[in-house]
């Protein structure tokens, strides 16, 4: 078998692994890579509904309630009587609503953020609708304590005013059987990290060992406005310097499939989803119990349990934490916690992709233009490999410097099949020329780019940022597709100034595969694109360099379609 043949074999091996690996993250209950096909979700429950769950804590009856995720209140909050409020709270980056029923956070707007669907709205995350449910829940367990069901009372400012710094909100429950919870969340300016502290008050006349919980409650739908054509991970996420980042699927936990790691003095869990995220942390040193589990109907909770040491009659013990709801910028993430930068998911090739974050984060200081900085990223990677990819296409212009001579004789030996494969042979060896050469010196740069690919598809910074002209938001497709069919013609020229496979039908499926693969870009984030096509122009002048000083005048090669 010729080197031709071989490589059109390695081409299809590698077509058929991404097929198979694709089926296999399916038959996992996982999405595919490219097309997954969209999830067929009930609609999330109103949040003032009745709790349907049987893991709620009874109320009727003071007994003790063990300490297991199972048993963590139901997240779909009972309504209660009396007065119930909703408070809510400004900063320069937040637009907060809590619930006075738990003190629960039950809305965040990010006003730096736009939304997917409107621009000129700011992005909500979390959220507690007829249509959605994404809410913060804490409360007390071990016993007839309050929860986040536990009507409470308000108390402190509710805007960041100009020249304030910090923001104190204050939510106390009244004793229940014995115990009062108070709640405190500190606010800071510019921070999308919220300080919570509980603090638990015995006012009865016996020792109390209550247990501290922490969750998020989600609903399973897709995140609005979210591709079909890429797919980005939903749903929760556990940390532990023990079994590191370790993302759970919806599907998961519908099954009891779900492995975590339940026990850790350290880490954080967390609700994770295309450039935004929510975490609960903890400080280091803290024993906490890790849980995920299935609430209702579409309704889905990770979270912690941390035990409180005996709290005398008279005393009060208090635990503090951070609660985390933002977009997932890489430094801020890193300052916050250990291994927090891990909710930025970009996947197999992470060691790759965060040295090219962190260069390209250098480039926009100095450029402060994303695209442009994309452009300089891409410039400084071809630099890096430019004797690879002269050692590629120095072969691919030997490869077509001889073209003539091989298609003169596969005409001359066409009715001799065997004997053509030997002259094309003893050709290659004469000419000194490997057919394989052009292809290896660009698969050892794939991993570079892929990972590239996955740093500007996960970069919330690419969000609603211009880089010139029409193009206003990188992360979302160009309106008027110009950079995809710039980037289509590019791929073409590129095609065409490669040697044409001396097999006509090859030489068909050079154009095809191009072309077929450019479809795809029409609906891709701008900043995607604009990285591909300035890949291309690059690859082309060095190509059309390379061709000229080895005394290959570049020409196109065009098949005949006929």
């Amino acid at each position: 078998m010729n080197d031709i043949r071989r490589t059109i074999l390695w081409v299809i091996f590698g077509f058929s692994m991404v097929l198979l690996w694709d089926q296999w993250q399916l038959y996992n209950g996982q999405k595919a890579t490219f097309f997954p096909k969209p999830e067929v979700a009930a609609p999330a429950k109103e949040a003032a509904a009745p709790a349907a769950s049987a893991n709620a804590v009874p109320t009727a009856t003071p007994a003790a309630v063990a300490a297991t995720p199972g048993q963590v209140p139901s997240s779909v909050p009972a309504v209660t009587a009396g007065a119930r409020e909703t408070i809510e709270v400004n900063t320069d980056v937040l637009k907060l609503s809590f619930d006075s029923e738990g003190g629960s956070l039950v809305r965040t707007e990010f006003t730096q953020h736009a939304d997917f669907v409107d621009s000129t709205k700011p992005f909500v995350f979390l959220d507690q609708s007829s249509s959605r449910v994404y809410v913060a829940q804490t409360g007390l367990i071990g016993g007839d304590f309050p929860t986040h069901k536990s009507p409470m009372k308000f108390s402190g400012e509710r805007s960041l005013k100009d020249g304030q710094n910090e923001l104190t909100l204050r939510f106390e429950s009244d004793a229940q059987n014995g115990v009062k919870l108070i709640k405190t969340y500190t606010l800071q300016r510019g921070n999308y990290a919220i300080g919570v502290k509980h603090e638990v008050v015995n006012t009865g006349t016996a020792n109390v060992s209550p247990q501290l919980y922490m969750q998020l409650v989600r609903d399973g739908n897709k995140p609005a406005g979210e591709s079909s054509f890429y797919s980005t991970f939903t749903g929760p996420a556990v940390y532990t310097e023990a079994k590191k980042y370790q993302k759970v699927e919806f599907s998961d936990i519908e099954k009891n499939k779900a492995e975590i790691d339940k026990s850790s003095p350290n880490g954080y869990v967390a609700m994770v989803q295309h450039y935004f995220a929510t975490a609960w942390l903890l400080a280091d040193g803290i024993q906490r119990e890790n849980f995920v589990r299935k609430v209702d109907t579409n309704l889905y909770a990770v979270g912690m349990i941390t035990p409180l040491a005996d709290v005398a009659p008279g005393q009060s013990k208090s635990v503090s934490a951070q609660l985390f709801s933002g977009p997932q910028e890489e430094k801020a993430l890193e300052a916050l916690a250990p291994g927090l930068d891990l909710v930025k998911d970009y996947g197999w090739l992470a060691m790759l992709s965060k040295p090219l974050y962190w260069l390209l984060d250098k480039l926009f200081s100095f450029i402060q233009n994303w695209g442009w900085s994309i452009v300089a990223l891409v410039l400084l990677l071809k630099i890096a490999f430019y004797w690879l990819n002269a050692k590629a296409y120095a072969s691919m212009a030997k490869m077509k410097a001889i073209n003539p001579k091989i298609m003169e004789m596969r005409e001359r030996l066409k009715n001799d099949p065997q004997k053509m494969q030997q002259e094309m042979m003893r050709i290659y060896r004469e000419e000194k020329v490997n057919p394989m050469g052009g292809c290896f010196p660009i698969m050892v740069q794939i991993p570079v780019f892929i990972a590239l690919y996955w740093v500007l598809l996960s970069s919330v910074e690419m969000r609603n940022a211009p880089w010139i002209l029409w193009i206003n938001d990188l992360s979302a497709p160009d309106p008027f597709f110009i950079l995809p069919i710039v980037m289509t013609l590019t791929t073409l020229l590129q095609t065409a100034l490669n040697p044409a496979p001396p097999d006509p039908m090859q030489a068909k499926l050079m154009w095809f595969m191009p072309m077929i693969f450019s479809v795809m870009f029409f609906f891709f984030p701008a900043g995607l694109v604009l990285y591909w096509i300035t890949n291309n122009i690059l690859s082309i002048a060095q190509q059309w360099m390379i061709n000229t000083r080895m005394g290959v005048p570049p020409q196109f090669n065009l098949p005949s379609f006929k």
